[in-house]
């Protein structure tokens, strides 16, 4: 009897590493986006329900909308206004523009980013067009908003309190080929 219990003793590691391995490898991807959400990582902006209402004294700051499309989405799209002055706190709503170049129905999905990187974590969006899926008629040319505003925290990080510039980018893709 000893011996059965000394070699699962022995085997249970060499199935318990793998089995942990496995588990680890299915939760690395939420736990990335929830690592860069928390943290701004990569540009990563935040979530806000509402901003701050206090606007800061500080410089304003430019943010500059960039615009691309994937190749596989018959779409035209840029921002209405290419770039926003604004003053840290300040709620400012910016409007893109997509029209659909085909002649059929097409889905797609912004993904999106902030530079400098690390000004990320301090660039919240309250309502967006990349949240979900967008899809746009033939021939139809549709508005997107997105709501933003800047924490005033910012102003705090020795790093990034003279920033001046901010570059918001969102690139569409075709939803169909995302999901194959």
């Amino acid at each position: 009897m000893s011996s059965t219990v000394h070699s699962s003793a022995r085997v249970w590691p060499w199935i318990a590493i793998p089995l942990g391995m496995l588990m680890l490898s299915y939760a690395s991807v939420p736990l990335y986006r929830i690592f860069c959400q928390v943290t701004g990582f990569g540009g990563t902006t935040q979530l806000a329900v509402a901003a701050p209402g206090a606007v800061t004294a500080a410089a304003p700051v430019t943010v500059r909308l960039n615009t691309d499309t994937d190749p596989a989405l018959p779409w035209r799209f840029e921002a209405i206004e290419r770039n926003v002055t604004m003053k840290i706190g300040e709620q400012h709503l910016a409007v893109f523009k997509a029209a659909n170049t085909s002649d059929q129905m097409t889905r797609g999905h912004a993904v999106y980013n902030v530079t400098p990187h690390e000004a990320g974590k301090y660039f919240n969006k309250i309502e967006c067009f990349c949240f979900t899926e967008q899809k746009i008629g033939p021939r139809e040319t549709v508005n997107f908003p997105v709501s933003f505003f800047i924490d005033p925290a910012i102003l705090e990080d020795k790093d990034l309190k003279d920033l001046r510039n901010i570059t918001l980018s969102y690139t569409f893709f075709s939803y169909e080929s995302r999901n194959q």
